[in-house]
């Protein structure tokens, strides 16, 4: 008899010696030794067995004692949800595809966490929405990014990547590029997720929250 956790093993063992675009119930089938038949008494279909994939990783993730404070919290939340699929990055693509996230059962507390972290701060529910939204996308973008630029074997660069970038350009016309071309791969390889974050949390509560909320409280006598 095959288990779920024999499956879920094979799989995480084809992602990585092969990437996760290359996985498919032929392939996991052919993994396992069983026929492809057999393995859709398991799983319906790829997606299936993504979510399944998911679910399980996103419920190991430990639930860290979070900040009471709702700015903070959401910044904490936010840097558990990047650095969980920073490990596995595959995740990250396969997450956004429209209504993935809201097939993850209780693994969405850490979307729960940030919404209402939002709500707290004094945004609407919708305004929250956006919140985690912009949040997302900001973090699936930056991890996705860096996976991709990781994947470039170390003998693809070509002679002209050993120039300053930008040095092709025009300088009378784009001076502020050329100037920075020397420097910009240095600063592109730097960790600056955690200053961006915080950055855009504070933005987006700004904008988002009330204005009845932002105005000073009267004191009374």
């Amino acid at each position: 008899m095959t288990s779920r956790a024999q499956i879920l093993d094979a799989a995480r063992r084809l992602i990585g010696r092969d990437g996760w675009d290359k996985l498919s119930i032929r392939r996991l089938a052919a993994e396992l030794g069983i026929g492809t038949m057999t393995l859709y008494h398991h799983v319906r279909d790829k997606e299936d067995l993504q979510l399944l994939l998911i679910t399980e990783y996103a419920d190991q993730i430990p639930r860290p004692d979070l900040p009471g404070e709702p700015r903070e919290r959401i910044i904490a939340t936010a840097t558990l949800i990047h650095d969980a699929l920073a490990a596995w990055p595959w995740a990250a693509e396969v997450l956004t595809a429209d209504g993935f996230v809201g097939r993850l059962g209780e693994s969405v507390w850490m979307v729960e966490s940030i919404v209402a972290g939002a709500i707290d701060h004094g945004c609407t529910p919708e305004q929250a929405v956006h919140v985690f939204r912009h949040i997302w996308y900001y973090t699936v973008g930056e991890i996705l990014v860096r996976a991709h630029s990781a994947q470039q074997p170390a003998d693809a660069a070509r002679p002209a990547d050993r120039e300053p970038l930008f040095s092709g350009l025009d300088e009378s016309r784009m001076p502020r590029l050329v100037a920075v071309g020397d420097q910009w791969r240095t600063l592109s390889a730097q960790d600056t997720y955690s200053q961006g974050l915080r950055a855009l949390v504070d933005g987006l509560l700004a904008q988002a929250t009330p204005e009845t909320s932002r105005k000073p409280r009267s004191i009374r006598s």
